[in-house]
């Protein structure tokens, strides 16, 4: 059979079911991307609204195609928004606004806290871009893993040590190295405080003038604000290291939340916020949770 080189375009005709539809396009799209110097596999969902009451469909391979121009370089919001525009202008006269959803996982290389040793972190993440005769509005969702541990069970485990001490010593005089030597002993670490990985996920509003995609940025403010940052590559000095960091940083879940809060209230590229944290205690079969807001009423 000899293929016809003249096709009908089905999409463009009318039909007695017509009418507006607020989106139309794909969803779990394959695409490469390329997120603070790394290419990682992502998935994207793209569409228009169909505003055209007489059109019957938008033209899908349009949209497809234009994805290909975020492939081969750094993602970036200006990237997003020309894409955007290359939908609306290929739908002119059907569809006044455009989306672009991606999601995936940045792969991050983050060095050890002390040592010359690294290792690569993943980053849940997605960005959800519309764009409008107003402009592009932007969401960046993104998942940031870190230590907590519990000021409560610090509090008593620095008690059981205290008792400890008085029994031992209660009969001893006490002399800069027998108190040396017993701080040293199994004795001293009868009770440990109890820790445990921790998430926080944030859902930011962009300001919408910023070309640069701000990943890299929140993610060093977000673990630099919580502290105590989950590492890959370690040696005895790191983990100590690490340690101190989470004496250092005894926090509730609600300790974590005002942290972040407080940071991301005052960052030049983000007008509005919505953010979880989830302690998964190791106490308790349950998780400890908390939630903060700040000028999110007006999300998109």
């Amino acid at each position: 059979m000899r293929l016809n080189n003249h096709l009908d375009d089905v999409a463009s005709s009318t039909s007695s079911h017509c009418g507006t539809l607020s989106w139309v396009g794909m969803e779990g799209i394959a695409l490469p991307l390329q997120v603070a110097g790394q290419m990682i596999a992502a998935r994207a969902s793209a569409g228009v609204s169909l505003d055209d009451p007489e059109a019957r469909g938008i033209h899908m391979s349009r949209l497809y195609l234009a994805l290909a121009e975020l492939e081969h370089q750094e993602l970036s919001l200006a990237n997003i928004r020309s894409v955007l525009d290359t939908f609306l202008n290929s739908h002119l006269g059907l569809s006044e606004r455009a989306f672009i959803d991606l999601n995936g996982e940045a792969l991050l290389r983050r060095p050890a806290l002390i040592s010359p040793l690294s290792g690569w972190k993943t980053y849940p993440f997605a960005l959800r871009c519309r764009r409008n005769a107003t402009g592009l509005q932007s969401i960046l969702e993104v998942s940031v893993g870190y230590s907590s541990t519990c000021p409560c069970s610090a509090a008593l485990s620095r008690q059981l040590i205290q008792q400890a001490f008085e029994e031992d010593f209660n009969d001893i005089p006490v002399d800069r190295e027998a108190v040396h030597a017993w701080l040293g002993s199994d004795q001293a670490i009868l009770a440990t405080p109890h820790s445990q990985r921790s998430h926080a996920h944030l859902t930011l509003r962009l300001t919408p003038d910023i070309d640069e995609m701000p990943f890299l940025a929140v993610i060093d403010r977000i673990e630099k604000t919580l502290g105590t940052a989950l590492q890959t590559a370690v040696k005895r000095i790191d983990e100590q290291a690490f340690s101190l960091a989470n004496g250092q940083n005894l926090m509730f879940c609600e300790d974590a939340a005002r942290r972040l809060h407080n940071m991301l209230s005052n960052q030049p590229t983000i007008e509005g916020f919505s953010l979880r944290v989830v302690h998964a205690e190791s106490l308790h079969a349950h998780d400890a949770v908390a939630r903060s807001e700040w000028n999110w009423e007006t999300q998109p």
